[in-house]
C-alpha cells in the first residue's frame, strides 16, 4: 500500500513539474512575441513629438478634428514625416475615440488604410495626460482638399487643384476595397461609422487610404445572424449629411446591418460631388463632336455609378448592395473607361 502511495505522488510531482515548465515556456514565448511586435513600430516619446512639430506649431497643423489636431512632423532619427494626431483629452468623448482607434487599428493592415506607425501615452511636461497617434504621412492630403480647394481668403480656387475622372474614379474603388477588408476580411467586422471625404487621405500615386477610426465599432458576432432589416437602436453617429439612411438622410450608412450587407457604402454624396466637379469640367470644354462623344461615355459611366450608389442608399439595410459587389461592378466601370479612351 505504502508503495502505491508513493508511485502515485511521485507521478503527481512529475506531473506538477512537467505542467510549470509548460506555463513558463508559453509566458516565455508570448512576451517575445510582443517584443517582436514592437520591433515593428517606431519608439517615440512626448519630446520626440515635441521637437518633430516643433513645439506643435501652427505652421504644422495640417488638420482638425472633434477630438483632436493632426500635425506634420520630422523624427530625428531618420528625419522620417509622419503625421501626428493629437487628441484634446478636455473635450468629451476623447479618452473613447483615442481608444476605439487604437483598438480598431493594432491588428488591421491593408493598402487602403492609413498606416499607424506608432502611439504615444503619458504625460506632457505639465503633467497632464497626452495621448497621441503617429500615422504614415500622405503627401496629397484628403480628398476633401481635391474636391472643394480653397484659396488663401477661403475662397474657392478651382486652379489650384483638380481631379479627373479616372482619378476620381479609382479613389471610389480604393475606399471601397478598404471597406470591403473592413466588414469581411477582419476577425471582428469593423463599422467605420465616419466615412467622409476629409477621412480619405491620399498619398503621392494618388492612391486613398481611409483614416480616423475614431468612431469606429466592432460588429457583435449576434448582429452577424440578425435582421437585416432592423436598423441600429445604438443612436446615430458620424457626421451630419454621412449618417445611415432612415435616420437623418438617404446617402450612407448603418451600424446594424449584417457583414455581408453593406454597412457602409462608397459615399453616394461623395460621388455626387465627384460628378458636379466632372460636369462642371466638362461644361467648359468647346462642344466639338469629339467632346461629345467623350462626354456621352463619361456620363454613361457616371450614371452606372450613381445607380450603384442608389443600390446603396436602400432604406433597409439588408436590401443594400453588398461591398464586395460594390467593389467588382467599379472595377468594371473603370475597365469599360479605359477601353474607351
Amino acid at each position: 500500500m505504502k508503495l502505491i502511495i508513493s508511485l502515485v505522488c511521485g507521478i503527481l510531482g512529475v506531473i506538477l513539474v512537467l505542467t510549470f515548465l509548460y506555463l513558463q515556456c508559453l509566458r516565455k514565448g508570448k512576451k517575445e512575441s510582443a517584443s517582436s511586435d514592437s520591433d515593428k513600430f517606431l519608439k517615440v516619446s512626448y519630446q520626440s513629438l515635441l521637437k518633430a512639430t516643433d513645439a506643435f506649431s501652427s505652421t504644422n497643423l495640417i488638420g482638425m478634428g472633434s477630438f483632436g489636431s493632426v500635425y506634420k512632423g520630422v523624427l530625428e532619427d531618420g528625419g522620417t514625416t509622419i503625421a501626428i494626431k493629437v487628441f484634446n483629452l478636455v473635450r468629451r468623448g476623447a479618452y473613447k475615440s483615442f481608444t476605439a482607434e487604437c483598438e480598431a487599428l493594432k491588428n488591421i493592415r491593408h493598402r487602403n488604410l492609413v498606416k499607424v506607425l506608432s502611439v504615444c501615452s503619458g504625460s506632457d511636461y505639465s503633467g497632464n495626460d497626452f495621448k497621441a497617434l503617429i500615422y504614415e504621412f500622405m503627401v496629397n492630403g484628403s480628398l476633401e482638399e481635391w474636391l472643394h480647394p480653397a484659396g488663401t481668403n477661403g475662397e474657392i480656387n478651382d486652379g489650384q487643384r483638380s481631379l479627373n475622372f479616372c482619378q476620381r474614379l479609382n479613389i471610389a474603388i480604393d475606399v471601397a476595397m478598404a471597406l470591403e477588408y473592413l466588414h469581411h476580411h477582419c476577425e471582428t467586422p469593423i463599422v467605420h461609422c465616419d466615412l467622409k471625404p476629409s477621412n480619405v487621405l491620399l498619398d503621392d500615386d494618388m492612391i486613398g487610404h481611409v483614416g480616423d477610426f475614431g468612431l469606429a465599432k466592432f460588429l457583435p458576432i449576434t448582429s452577424q445572424t440578425s435582421s437585416g432589416n432592423q436598423s441600429s437602436s445604438l443612436g446615430i453617429k458620424g457626421t451630419i449629411g454621412y449618417t445611415p439612411p432612415g435616420t437623418l438622410t438617404l446617402h450612407n450608412f448603418v451600424e446594424a446591418a449584417v457583414p455581408e450587407q453593406l454597412v457602409e457604402i462608397v459615399d453616394p454624396v461623395l460621388v455626387q460631388e465627384m460628378v458636379q466637379a466632372e460636369m462642371s469640367t466638362i461644361n467648359h470644354h468647346h462642344h466639338n463632336e469629339d467632346n461629345a462623344r467623350l462626354r456621352m461615355k463619361t456620363e454613361e459611366c457616371l450614371i452606372s455609378i450613381l445607380e450603384i450608389g442608389l443600390a446603396c442608399s436602400a432604406e433597409l439595410p439588408g436590401e443594400r448592395l453588398d461591398i464586395s459587389d460594390v467593389v467588382a461592378q467599379k472595377s468594371q466601370i473603370r475597365k469599360k473607361h479605359t477601353v474607351q479612351h
